[in-house]
């Protein structure tokens, strides 16, 4: 009863203050009349806080997300069902759904009476323009009387989380070197068998077909070989996202650091679709294998998170990528680099993997004078040179421009770009 008292809402304080002051008055001019208009003001909000009080709803709540993984910019759609599980209806009820700031004000909704065992579900949609991990919930629940006089606030405990993943782009199909590395089972061609060439041969295995039996191998070995008809061969990819936090320029959704992020996500899911096994390593130490059917969901939650770095360095970014390096193809998204840097980063063309490499250009997300521009510019076009003699095929990008426009010169050689050609020539540190 009295949790019940502490929740009488403005309007029940007031009936009280006018019994209180009926009363007196009463009491004062010997009004019995009076005396009973006091006592029903008194009694109306004494009576709504024991109804509300004394009210044991069991109620139970789910909530649902659709989608759970929602692109930067897109809306969701959170969806509540309440279940009465008593047998006495439920007043009206308030719901109110805690939300972080980035996605907007608490949804506030009406949910009418519920009658015994009865359910009624409500919905809101949130957007967020900020990639992340958000908390929704818990849902409090205020329960009043007919009259308002009395509010009671309850709450459910659980907590869900919608996922807030980088834009991702289509990007056109396109046919890239280094497509073929090691063995596998993602990929098959056919290898013929000349002569005595043991790598398209095998040890014997119960069930094996007599008639592939490679003799000249057999002999040699002294077991018995068998052809193999054909050779797996798999496709590898990595992706490199550089994360320093220097390397990057501008603020919010339309910073450099964003487009690199939103580009990482578009690439990963363009080649993990291409049948790529595919690994991402990020300066902030982050090496995940997404190889596994789930690889698509890990991939776009690990991006989600993904923050810049204080203390980032090319080098351990080389290092980390190298631990693992099995040929392939390397993909890199770097922001502004440096001629050392650049250089640093030939240590990734080892073991025959093609390094492709979108250079980053982060100084035209912000403006600069003339004086400034025209020595951004030298640097830039110093270090991208510095990549494409690392052996990178480099491809540039300014503010304004989109994956998609850029993703076919992805395709061809460091020689066909009239860009690198034009950065090798500078007058007076202008490009010319």
């Amino acid at each position: 009863m009295r949790e019940a008292l502490r929740g009488l809402t403005t309007r029940g304080r007031s009936f009280l203050a006018a019994a209180a002051a009926a009363g007196i008055s009463a009491i004062i001019l010997g009004e019995r009349d009076l005396l009973r208009v006091a006592v029903l003001l008194a009694a109306l909000p004494l009576l709504a806080a024991a109804y509300v009080g004394r009210s044991r709803y069991k109620l139970a709540c789910t909530r649902s997300l659709d989608p759970g993984r929602a692109p930067v910019g897109s809306s969701a759609r959170v969806i509540l069902r309440l279940q009465n599980m008593s047998r006495l209806p439920t007043g009206t009820l308030l719901l109110e759904d805690r939300l972080p700031y980035a996605l907007g004000s608490r949804p506030r909704v009406v949910l009418e009476r519920l009658g015994a065992h009865q359910a009624s579900s409500v919905a809101y949609t949130v957007r967020a323009d900020v990639r992340g991990r958000y908390p929704i919930g818990p849902l409090v629940i205020r329960l009043t009387d007919p009259f308002g006089l009395c509010e009671l606030t309850r709450s459910f405990p659980s907590v869900d989380k919608l996922i807030v993943i980088p834009q991702v782009v289509t990007l056109p199909a396109v046919r890239l070197a280094g497509e073929y590395a090691g063995t596998g089972d993602s990929r098959a061609r056919s290898v013929a068998v000349h002569g005595e060439d043991d790598a398209a041969t095998r040890e014997y295995r119960r069930g094996d077909d007599l008639r592939r039996v490679h003799w000249r191998s057999t002999a040699r070995t002294g077991e018995l070989m068998v052809r193999r008809e054909e050779q797996p061969w798999e496709s590898r990819a990595t992706v490199v996202l550089d994360t320093r936090v220097f390397a990057h320029r501008g603020e919010g959704p339309t910073a450099s650091f964003e487009w690199a992020v939103s580009a990482a996500a578009s690439i990963a899911m363009h080649l993990r679709q291409a049948g790529y096994k595919l690994r991402l390593v990020t300066g902030s130490g982050i090496d995940i294998d997404a190889s596994e059917v789930a690889g698509e969901g890990v991939i776009l939650d690990t991006l989600a998170d993904v923050k810049t770095a204080q203390n980032g360095d090319i080098s351990i970014l080389v290092e980390q990528v190298r631990r693992r390096s099995d040929g392939g193809l390397v993909i890199g998204i770097f922001g502004s680099l440096t001629v050392p840097e650049a250089e640093l980063l030939a240590g990734l063309r080892g073991n025959g993997a093609t390094c492709i490499g979108f250079a980053i250009d982060s100084s035209t997300w912000v403006t600069l004078s003339p004086g400034e521009r025209q020595e951004a510019d030298r640097e830039h076009a110093a270090a991208a040179l510095a990549l494409v003699q690392s052996g990178w095929r480099s491809v540039p990008v300014v503010h304004g421009s989109t994956l998609p426009q850029l993703w076919p010169a992805a395709a061809r050689g460091s020689s066909g770009f009239a860009w690198r050609a034009a950065m090798a020539e500078t007058v007076g540190g202008v490009i010319r």
